[in-house]
């Protein structure tokens, strides 16, 4: 349900300019949520909403804008610290100059690989477990694709 209603507060704020909670609460309710102000605030919280200007002087809802450079920083991350990467089956196995695992691991956690559950990463190197060893493939092309930025 928690994640049925952040969805629609998620859709409610792309689509129309809320600037409270009680505006967002009401939205809510005329959807089929019922909610107290307490969970609307929460869910706020949890979904890191900012105050954004409207360009009009006011203010309104909206998500977190730092994706777009977040995503571009671990791009270069893994661009600046990946030497090769290779797949066994469902694994991924990445070699990165020394010291530099875990922030390569950290990058690969925070973008969008499809297939990837998750990864484990020493000094230098890291296991990425895939759901597939298909997605471990696709994994590996994407991973080629963002390391050879960094050496061209």
């Amino acid at each position: 349900m928690k994640s049925d209603r952040q969805k629609m507060i998620i859709q409610l704020i792309s689509s129309r300019e809320i600037e409270t909670q009680e505006e967002l609460q009401k939205e809510l309710m005329e959807a089929g949520y019922d909610v107290t102000q307490a969970t609307v605030s929460r869910d706020i919280r949890d979904l890191g909403l900012t105050k954004a200007s409207d360009g009009r002087g006011s203010y309104r809802y909206a998500l977190p804008q730092s994706s777009a450079a977040s995503d571009e920083k671990y791009r270069k991350i893994i661009a600046e610290a990946v030497l090769k990467a290779e797949a066994a089956g469902n694994l991924v196995v990445v070699r990165t100059y020394p010291g530099m695992a875990q922030a390569a691991g950290s990058a690969f956690d925070n973008i969008e690989l499809g297939g990837l559950v998750g990864t484990i990463a020493g000094d230098d190197t890291i296991l990425i477990v895939a759901k597939t060893a298909a997605a471990a493939e696709s994994v590996v092309t994407a991973i080629e694709s963002l390391y050879a930025v960094g050496q061209g």
